[in-house]
């Protein structure tokens, strides 16, 4: 998908929004059919063998990759050799987690009739810690990406999966819980003919506005303040917790802005999530829009767009496997807050644009 720009400056805010409806609905006609992993969103049943004593103890310091092996049950069974690694910062690292999320590489090319057809390495959120309330809060992540997924194809599919984890010393299961692979950036660019963009930072100008609007709009939604769009760490790839997609590997603008990592917002509310310090926000619950001024018009389109799609959005929290009928309940609740928020363009002027960012 190539998004074109006018040199001219639209004359008023409807240009604008149309401009950005046609840009939406092109992005969304030309999305091709995703890899056969995230063809559909049947749960799969898999087991994962592996040194998982050895891989814990060692998670909170390294992320050096183990043999290991995953079986996938079921009506068209297969074994795959991978490697395995602990992956992630905050969740690893800081001792947020007793189990990590993980990284599985494939030692082998799956074969053509393989559910993993096309896949080389693939992130696994799990459950973070054993105690069953955890197994909530990484069912309501996944919940974030398939909301993004009802309003979008610029984002990550994802496919949930019951989780059998077993140490190969004695064959026997550390603990069996839900978790879900996220598709690859590059996997996800190319599903709408795009390229993924590796670049240490870009300017707020360089990013496609209405994938901007549409990109803080969604992180507001769902109450999530730990990202940014345009930069991120020394010494990482642009940017916090966020990829990049452009038309071609060398495009210098109109970059599209691909969120992840949702477990640090309101939705989520996982039990460590704070905000970030500069915000004094005393619980990731509340709010704050952190969106950029210059792409108000735009916003103000995508405002539309999502209020078009609540019941979708409600049926997609209604559809997510495992998640409790609280859960579902709350996150509703959560969400209509949102959308009281985005009613009108009066609202929108007092509770997001009197903040914007310049």
């Amino acid at each position: 998908m190539t998004i074109f720009r006018t040199k001219y400056s639209w004359p008023n805010s409807m240009m604008t929004a149309l401009l950005g409806f046609a840009i939406l609905f092109t992005s969304t006609a030309r999305a091709d059919e995703p890899k056969p992993l995230f063809q559909n969103d049947d749960v799969i049943s898999i087991r994962i063998e592996g040194p998982f004593k050895q891989l814990l103890r060692k998670a909170k310091s390294s992320t050096d990759p183990y043999p290991a092996t995953l079986v996938v049950d079921g009506a068209n069974p297969e074994q795959h050799a991978i490697m395995l690694s602990a992956r992630g910062n905050s969740r690893r690292s800081r001792g947020l987690c007793t189990f990590p999320p993980l990284r599985v590489e494939f030692s082998e090319k799956p074969g053509d009739d393989s559910l993993f057809d096309g896949q080389k390495r693939l992130k696994l959120v799990t459950h973070c810690k054993g105690a069953s309330a955890y197994q909530q809060y990484y069912l309501l992540e996944y919940t974030a990406y398939k909301l993004l997924n009802v309003l979008t194809p610029n984002s990550l599919n994802v496919r949930m999966a019951d989780i059998a984890y077993i140490e190969e010393k004695n064959g026997k299961t550390n603990i069996e819980r839900m978790g879900f692979f996220i598709e690859d950036t590059d996997d996800a660019a190319k599903r709408i003919g795009m390229k993924e963009i590796d670049l240490p930072d870009i300017t707020v100008e360089q990013i496609a506005p209405t994938s901007a609007a549409q990109y803080a709009l969604f992180q507001y939604m769902i109450g999530n303040l730990d990202w940014s769009m345009h930069n991120g760490p020394a010494g990482n790839d642009c940017c916090h917790n966020t990829k990049l997609i452009g038309a071609t590997k060398d495009a210098q603008g109109e970059f599209i802005p691909v969120p992840y990592d949702f477990d640090y917002s309101g939705l989520v509310d996982t039990p460590y999530a704070v905000a970030p310090p500069d915000m004094r926000i005393d619980s990731v619950r509340k709010r704050r829009y952190r969106g950029f001024c210059r792409h108000n018009d735009e916003v103000r389109a995508q405002a539309a767009l999502f209020r078009e799609n609540r019941d979708a959005l409600n049926a997609a929290i209604q559809s997510v496997p495992g998640l409790n009928d609280r859960n579902k309940k709350s996150s509703i609740k959560y969400l209509d807050r949102f959308f009281n928020d985005i009613e009108d363009d009066d609202k929108l002027n007092r509770r997001l644009f009197s903040v914007c960012r310049d």
